[in-house]
């Protein structure tokens, strides 16, 4: 039995050049698929693994953001609510509105619902409302002063048809809310 080195040294130049040569292209390979090819893929996945990383903090820092803006607002409802009288009523405060807007003839209905909450002290009141041939800028005017008063006051639904077209008048119908404790 001849070893290989005895094999190789039989072969003629031009043969012992070929498998030089596929012995180094194997060399190579085996190189590539050992070194090579898992730092790269090592690296690319180091890559991947830093964007998502970025993602999820910017991610995180949107979120804390968001929790920063609704703690300041629940904050700012908070004193807007300590600051309501005591014996806070949705129904008087809506009609005094009205006085004030002076459109308190033009009120039709006031309806109103209270629904306590499961499990909390709060209850939501509710009053449904018709005003029956007002102008749009009164009903702006009207609509601004509940919004925006200090009493926690949301209008949470209003229905506007047209009563008079030469006169410009409409009737609203509106659902306005309210937390009471």
């Amino acid at each position: 039995m001849l070893n290989p080195l005895s094999k190789l040294k039989r072969l003629n130049k031009r043969e012992k050049y070929i498998v030089y040569g596929a012995l180094g292209i194997l060399a190579a390979l085996v190189i590539y698929q050992v070194i090579i090819n898992p730092f790269f893929e090592g690296k690319t996945q180091m890559k991947n693994n830093l964007e998502r990383k970025r993602a999820m903090v910017a991610e995180m820092q949107q979120w804390q953001s968001d929790y920063q803006a609704l703690a300041q607002n629940a904050q700012a409802n908070e004193e807007r609510f300590a600051r309501r009288n005591k014996g806070f009523s949705l129904y008087s405060f809506l009609s005094k509105m009205t006085i004030q807007a002076g459109i308190k003839d033009r009120l039709t209905y006031m309806r109103p619902t209270k629904t306590v909450q499961k499990n909390s002290d709060y209850r939501i009141s509710r009053v449904e409302m018709k005003l029956d041939g007002v102008g749009l800028e009164q009903l702006v005017n009207y609509l601004y002063a509940v919004e925006t008063s200090d009493n926690i006051v949301e209008i949470t639904k209003l229905a506007i048809t047209k009563k008079d077209k030469e006169l410009g008048l409409i009737s609203v119908v509106m659902q306005v809310e309210a937390i009471e404790i």
